[in-house]
Parts: C-alpha cells; sequence; structure tokens
C-alpha cells in the first residue's frame, strides 16, 4: 500500500492516478474526500493532522507534500513509521542546494522538512523540481477574461517542468530499489521566458495574447492575493533573480523514467481548457 498526501494537488492527482492505472494499491489522503474526484480504484481516506493513527495502517510507502503535513510534520513521521511505513518520497524543491539562500521562506520550509525526514529513521527519497508549468495557471483567469496578461519579469528564464513528469519520478522512486538516500533534482527539458509561456499557451487555444510586464508591487497583489506577503515577497525575489540567467536543465526525468521530460508547449496543449472562458 502507497500512502499519498496531498492527493487533490496536481503533482498528487497524477501521481494516484498513475498507480491505480499501473494496478497499485493506493491511499489517498485528502482534507475534502467527497470532492476528491480521484479514481474509483482509490481509497480515498479524510486527512486529519491531530488523528493519523490510522491514516497509514497497511501502508509501507509514503509519498508526502510538505503542505500535506498540515505543520505537523514530526507526528505524521512518527505516525507512519509506527505503523509501517518504511520509506518517504519527499516534493521537496528546488531551492534546496550548494549557496542558496537559507533565509527564504520556501527554502526555510522544505529544508527543514528535509531535516525532519532524515532525523525520523525512515527511508528517504527527496524530489527537488525547480519551476512547475502549472505556476502558468497564474494566468488563466486573465486570459479567460482577455487577450492581454500582466505579469512581472517578461525576460525570467526558466525550465518548467510537467506535473505528470514530476509524478513519473515519484512513481518510480517508490516503486522501484536504488533511490533511497537520493536527492532527485527535476527540471523540464528547456529554458522559456515568460513572453515565450504565453505565446505557446496563445498557440494552445488559439488565440493572439500579448504578455505586459507591470511592476512587482503591482503584480504582488495581482499575482497571488491568497498568498502571505512575506511568501511573496520571497518568489518575486527568486523570479528577478532569473531574468537573463539561464535555468539549471537536468536530464534526470529521462534517467529515472525512460521517457524525456515534456516541453512547455506539451503542458500547454495539455492545460488548453484551463485557459478557455
Amino acid at each position: 500500500m502507497i500512502a499519498v498526501t496531498g492527493a487533490t494537488g496536481n503533482v498528487g492527482r497524477a501521481l494516484v492516478e498513475r498507480l491505480v492505472a499501473g494496478g497499485q494499491p493506493v491511499r489517498a489522503l485528502t482534507r475534502d474526500p467527497e470532492r476528491a474526484g480521484l479514481p474509483d480504484k482509490a481509497e480515498v481516506v479524510r486527512f486529519r493532522p491531530d488523528d493519523q493513527a490510522a491514516l497509514f495502517e497497511g501502508a509501507t510507502r509514503l509519498f508526502l507534500y510538505v503542505q500535506g503535513a498540515g505543520g505537523r510534520m514530526p507526528e505524521l513521521l512518527d505516525a507512519a513509521r509506527t505503523a509501517g511505513v518504511r520509506h518517504v518520497v519527499l516534493l521537496s524543491s528546488g531551492i534546496i542546494q550548494e549557496g542558496a539562500d537559507e533565509t527564504h521562506p520556501i527554502h526555510v520550509m522544505h529544508a527543514t522538512a528535509e531535516r525532519q525526514i532524515r532525523d525520523s529513521g525512515l527511508a528517504w527519497t527527496f524530489l527537488r523540481p525547480n519551476a512547475f508549468a502549472t505556476n502558468a495557471l497564474q494566468w488563466a483567469p486573465q486570459i479567460r477574461a482577455g487577450n492581454t496578461v500582466r505579469g512581472v519579469f517578461a525576460g525570467m528564464l526558466t525550465a518548467p517542468i510537467h506535473e505528470d513528469d514530476i509524478a513519473a519520478v515519484a512513481e518510480r522512486a517508490l516503486l522501484d530499489d536504488g533511490h533511497e538516500g537520493a536527492a532527485h533534482r527535476l527540471t523540464g527539458p528547456a529554458a522559456t521566458t515568460n513572453t515565450d509561456q504565453i505565446a505557446a499557451i496563445a498557440r494552445a487555444v488559439g488565440r493572439e495574447l500579448a504578455f505586459v510586464e507591470v511592476s512587482p508591487q503591482e503584480a504582488g497583489p495581482l499575482l497571488f492575493p491568497q498568498t502571505p506577503p512575506e511568501l511573496v515577497r520571497g518568489l518575486l525575489k527568486t523570479f528577478e533573480a532569473t531574468v537573463g540567467v539561464p535555468p539549471e536543465i537536468t536530464t534526470t526525468v529521462e534517467e529515472i523514467t525512460g521517457s524525456p521530460a515534456r516541453t512547455f508547449a506539451r503542458w500547454a496543449e495539455d492545460h488548453a481548457a484551463d485557459f478557455r472562458p
């Protein structure tokens, strides 16, 4: 049995679908099972951070999303270990690397989670993706409403990764031997700018779209209205540092799964419906 936290998130959902399609027993943990919309063959269980005793019964492997721990990572890991879980695959962040700003809130959050897992006594694998292609969904409301997209840093360079490529690596890390103690850095196959991404989305939806750069001060409330201000500042600082700087590009997806990472254009095609009115 594989337990999956964050099962209705972009990566968690893709992972659950992959595991079910492969005939693996899956327990999908979510705070709202009635609205999860997960495959029928998945065991969908309500996740309660304050009542974890039964969540992991019968599970030997765990896919863990930091926010999915509900701020109680040590208790969750203890409950998992007690129930018989032996291997944790963590969706961490590519911000964890040598020379990183260790005060950055995203770094603090994921570095803390990695340390707690190492200290738990469980076998572990860390997945460290850089930019997610799904970050482009922040533009969806604007694209559904019109043909102009306002955002920061038209020239920022990233190598965004398709969420299903992350899920494919997670699937192999959970099912195959040899991933224990590994930290896999994951990226898409090519560098794109924000302007490039809007052009790819335009082709996918069959419309003409224009990207208009705005100041970070204006973009924060526009793009991240529900995000704490300190996290927004950290994100914008990270974005600014990528302008004109070639991003890290790895071949880890292909090395682990046997298939090359999908392009952002492919992601846009897969998500075209998200950008249509």
